[in-house]
């Protein structure tokens, strides 16, 4: 029994400040309980902060709101499908009983709201698969309320943020890129311009925060107005233990150590990300070893929680990792650009992805996740879209913004490759030449006859909502015949984590022999998904992070 003095004494303390950590601080300061939130870095979010801040939670009263009523059960027969026999039942049936309840709680006590996607389907079909309800987003959220706390809230990726810092909503990506086209455009970005310039008088990017920042904002505000107090730079360093059970945890600030005691140590640090050690031992061998997660993100909560209090390590089943194809662009020194390649392209009709046979390998239009599964089941560590000039001038290619937008900029910079055929293409990206442009001569005579025999590209639900709609037939298949012709390299990079912490229904963390530690739980990437493996729609990492995290405070207040 460690017998040392404690220098602070909670209820609940929390280690990472993403959403699921702030979920929990958030609840057990709903709860009355005393909460204590430390964050490693100078900012809370986490990878929260750069997503889209999609929350999957089925069932709930937002979705009857929204006219688009869904239900628990349906919900659980859909990932009775999706998951099959890979375990997990009873972390999922948790999830959906207290999803609903989760979300209408934090609603009616902090300023956490949702609104319920009336068309955002789950990435697979099958039976209990939904069209829209399940997809909850982040209302807008001005930031300025946060006062001198804005600046603490994780800035979106750089790529994302028009004219240096502003954010733009994903149904204004059109009137912002052709405001002169009509009224409404011009209003819309006239508006928005004109609050971003406003901003900028006194803030170093713009205000009003919208998907996972709009979260991250709310979240942060709600807090602050419980009077919950924030540790920043202070990272873990090691837990204390009463014998099995973990009493506390030594907290590393500026000010030095702090030993915390708590009746219950939540591990929400954001799971695997650049941790070495823990890449190297659950991903594949081809996978680099960039992340997408903030860089901060070394996977401090679940190493300390293996190699200090014996917990068990579960590798995600089919995958560890939760994956999307990205394009890079190299900046100055060492700083990469990540172009996250989610919806805005892969779907559209006249694009193909190859590897270096110059064949293809999955369902271009499948979820970002199913698409690099296919790359990592095919043995490839990087794959090639393959378009025409017409595709490029129609809907862009990553960093490529629609009608060319910076084309010949990133021509220049080697971000993309360009030829007059497509045997000088498959010249310029090293792919076999006789395999690509049998792949092309394929794609076209399956554009033609407005099915993919091959891959089915197009014939599920999710591939026709990305496709392009006002294409008639196939929304997912045009030719590739309009010279010049671009290639641009992608990479699977992790989003998040599959694999985690073994937990239990109540998320306690479990040791190597099955048992829970007691006093120590996980939410988040720091546990291990309930999905194992498999990713059945958008918002599964942040919807079970959130529901968890509520979960985790309520089970610590009922046994105050």
């Amino acid at each position: 029994m460690d017998t040392g003095a404690f220098d602070e004494e909670v209820d609940l303390l929390v280690i990472g400040a993403g959403a699921g950590g702030m979920t929990t601080a958030l609840t057990g300061a709903i709860r009355g309980l005393k909460v204590l939130l430390c964050e490693k870095t100078s900012m809370v979010g986490g990878t929260t902060s750069t997503s889209g801040g999609t929350t999957w939670v089925p069932g709930t009263e937002l979705s009857r709101r929204a006219g688009v009523p869904d239900s628990v059960e349906e919900a659980a027969t859909f990932l009775r499908h999706v998951v099959g026999n890979r375990g997990g039942d009873d972390r999922r049936a948790a999830f959906l009983a207290s999803g609903p309840e989760a979300i209408a709680d934090l609603e009616r006590n902090s300023e956490l709201r949702f609104v319920a996607a009336t068309a955002h389907p789950d990435y697979l079909d099958g039976p209990g698969a939904a069209y829209g309800g399940r997809a909850l987003s982040p209302v807008e959220f001005d930031g300025r309320l946060l006062g001198p706390d804005f600046d603490r809230v994780r800035p979106p990726r750089d790529v994302f943020m028009g004219l240096g810092g502003m954010m733009v909503a994903r149904n204004e990506i059109a009137a912002m890129l052709n405001p002169f086209a009509n009224v409404g455009n011009f209003r819309v970005a006239a508006r928005n311009v004109l609050r971003y310039g406003r901003d900028r008088l006194r803030h170093p990017r713009g205000t009003r925060l919208l998907m996972g920042n709009a979260l991250v904002g709310r979240l942060l505000f709600s807090l602050r107005q419980r009077k919950v107090p924030i540790w920043f730079e202070s990272a873990l360093a090691d837990f204390i233990r009463d014998g099995e059970r973990v009493v506390g945890a030594i907290i590393r600030t500026p000010k030095g150590d702090r030993r915390v005691r708590a009746r219950g140590v939540v591990l929400a640090t954001g799971g695997i990300g650049w941790n070495t050690e823990l890449r190297r031992k659950l991903f594949p061998a081809q996978i680099a070893p960039r992340s997408q997660s903030p860089e901060g993100n070394t996977g401090d909560g679940i190493s300390l929680a293996i190699d200090r209090a014996g917990a068990a390590l579960g590798d995600g089943c089919d995958s560890a990792g939760l994956w999307m194809p990205c394009s890079l662009l190299p900046g100055r020194g060492d700083k990469v650009a990540v172009w996250p390649h989610i919806i805005l392209d892969r779907a559209k009709p006249g694009l193909i992805a190859v590897g270096p046979d110059g064949r293809r390998f999955v369902n271009e239009a499948d979820s970002y996740h199913d698409f690099c599964m296919g790359m990592i089941r095919a043995g490839l560590d990087q794959a090639w879209l393959v378009v025409d000039d017409h595709f490029i001038r129609r809907y862009g290619l990553g960093l490529v913004l629609p009608g060319g937008r910076g084309l010949s900029r990133l021509l220049r910079r080697g971000y993309l490759q360009r030829a007059d055929s497509i045997s000088a293409l498959a010249a310029r990206i090293g792919v076999d030449a006789a395999g690509l442009t049998d792949s092309v001569a394929a794609n076209n005579a399956h554009a033609a006859a407005g099915s993919d025999p091959d891959f089915g590209r197009g014939s599920s639900v999710v591939n026709r909502f990305n496709g392009d709609a006002e294409v008639a037939g196939n929304p997912c298949l045009g030719p590739i015949g309009t010279a010049p012709y671009y290639a641009l390299r992608v990479v699977p990079i992790d989003l998040a984590g599959s694999g985690g912490l073994d937990c239990d229904v109540d998320s306690r963390v479990l040791n190597t022999a099955g048992a829970p530690i007691e006093g120590l739980y996980a939410c988040g990437n720091d546990a291990a998904s309930i999905f194992r493996g498999t990713y059945p729609g958008p918002g599964t990492t942040i919807g079970p992070a959130v529901v968890f995290g509520w979960r985790i405070a309520q089970q610590v207040a009922d046994a105050a």
